[in-house]
């Protein structure tokens, strides 16, 4: 029977397999570590690729003490890193901007504070902020930028309009985001898409193949005449339960217009301007495509009791609760400078109950609401 050798190592292998061994668990400590800490860094609030990185700054500790921040996830994500910028990151609000740690970096070397970068990152998309990065440093940025509703896009705009109009910050930046400053009908934004809320005026228009959502025929018997009037289903139904309760007071009114095409528009624009000349049509009739009567959601009532309309009871009433309904006054008298029309006591524009009761609260014009919320 033969017997089992054992194997003696000798001293250097012995001392090699230690050494290995060593460094093997030491490999296994450290990814052990790693793994844990990115794990640590991603249940906080960071992507894989920011936690990686911010374990390769050798900057956990930092973030561990700030705790989550998106513009710190971004810089560790972008290639645009600088770590001389690290604690300006963390103080700028964050922007959803592909180029937004390059142009934190660009702004901060032309001198401006973590605070004038949120409000310029705030108030521009990527485009308008690189363009913004690009030049010196200018004056007047909180003036304008403390309002919610500036446009980064705007700032020259706003500039030669208070030098030139003498007015505040707070109206150069409407008066501008509505396009005051601009020659009327030029320049004009196509509205494309149908909502409740969309808006046209003698800046944003309508093509000529623009399609109203749920276009019906109104009744003739709420209708001036034998027209055979359109409206949307959703502001013809309003009209209706509003005509009803007007009816319980014995008051009456009736539809002298409401939807108009593109080519219908055309023609009344002619037919006034032959009639009474451009400056007449300039103040009370829109161009095609600027009429609201293309939405559908407008209507020009007449009354039953009064050949002048801003003389009736119903004209009064209308005034007063029309909004309860989800109808404004649309162009109302003394704001024709933002509004562009004069005062049309008959124009009725239908935008829903929330925007109507806030336009009532806050006694402004529709204009004014788009500019504040939805442009």
């Amino acid at each position: 029977m033969r017997t089992k050798r054992k194997i003696i190592l000798k001293k250097p292998a012995k001392i090699l397999i230690g050494v290995v061994g060593s460094i093997f668990i030491l490999l296994l400590v450290v990814c052990i570590l790693f793994f844990s800490s990115r794990s640590a860094l991603i249940r906080l609030g960071y992507s894989k690729e920011a936690s990686f990185q911010i374990l390769k700054q050798w900057k956990k500790d930092y973030i561990l003490e700030i705790g989550k921040n998106k513009t710190l996830n971004a810089a560790f994500e972008s290639q645009d890193y600088l770590e001389k910028n690290l604690d300006h990151y963390q103080k700028i609000e964050y922007q959803n901007q592909k180029h937004l740690i390059r142009n934190i970096n660009q702004l901060l070397k032309i001198g401006y504070s973590d605070y004038e970068i949120s409000m310029i990152l705030k108030h521009g998309d990527d485009s308008s902020v690189s363009q913004f990065a690009k030049r010196k440093k200018v004056r007047y940025l909180e003036e304008f930028f403390s309002i919610p509703y500036a446009k980064l896009e705007n700032y020259d705009r706003y500039l030669a309009y208070m030098d030139e109009a003498r007015e505040d910050e707070e109206t150069t930046v409407l008066h501008v985001n509505l396009d005051l400053d601009q020659k009327d009908y030029e320049n004009s934004v196509e509205v494309k898409k149908f909502s409740i809320d969309m808006f046209v005026n003698k800046h944003h228009y309508l093509g000529k193949k623009f399609k109203v959502q749920d276009l019906v025929p109104i009744d003739s018997k709420y209708v001036v005449g034998t027209g055979k009037e359109k409206a949307n289903k959703e502001a013809y139904q309003a009209f209706k339960k509003m005509l009803r309760d007007m009816e319980k007071e014995d008051l009456h009114i009736l539809i002298n217009s409401s939807y108009r095409s593109y080519q219908e528009q055309e023609e009344t624009w002619n037919t006034y301007q032959q009639l009474y000349g451009d400056n007449y049509v300039l103040k009370y009739v829109a161009k095609p495509g600027f009429s609201e009567h293309q939405t559908g959601l407008c209507f020009d009532f007449a009354s039953t009791s009064s050949n002048i309309f801003a003389n009736s009871k119903e004209a009064e009433w209308l005034f007063k609760n029309s909004y309860k309904y989800g109808f404004i006054y649309r162009y109302p008298k003394g704001l024709e400078s933002i509004t562009g029309y004069n005062h049309e006591s008959w124009h009725y524009r239908y935008v829903g109950k929330k925007i109507a009761n806030y336009i009532e609260k806050h006694n402004i014009t529709f204009d004014e609401y788009y500019a504040t919320f939805l442009d």
